[in-house]
């Protein structure tokens, strides 16, 4: 099992910056893939951005040259940086891990919020 525990997000204007934080209960380079989903109002959640445990990364594409994620394995800590917000970019975000032949976990959630 994993516990994942987020911060990092808040209330922050357009064109403004945050970083999101996932801390693990196990190593995340034990974790077969990490990642952020993000889930707005009346919204399907989505992926934003993952990293395996090797380090490949993978973006949605209206994240692209503005997110960045890494990982910090010896901190068993995933971060999201995100620059240059938009309003659309508001919603609940949702750290996920992978481990092989399991179903993902989730943490509890951090709101990002996008004024324009």
């Amino acid at each position: 099992q994993v516990q994942l525990v987020e911060s990092g997000g808040g209330l922050v204007q357009a064109g403004g910056s945050l970083r999101l934080s996932c801390t693990a209960s196990r190593s995340t380079g034990t974790i077969f893939v990490s990642g952020w989903y993000r889930q707005a109002p009346g919204k399907q959640r989505e992926l934003v951005a993952s990293i395996t445990s090797g380090g490949t990364t993978n973006y949605a594409d209206s994240v692209k040259g503005r997110f960045a994620i890494s990982k910090d394995n010896a901190k068993n800590t995933v971060y999201l940086q995100m620059n240059s917000l938009k309003p659309e970019d508001t919603a609940v975000y949702y750290c996920s891990a992978q481990l092989l032949f399991s179903d993902p976990y989730w943490g509890q959630g951090t709101q990002v919020t996008v004024s324009s």
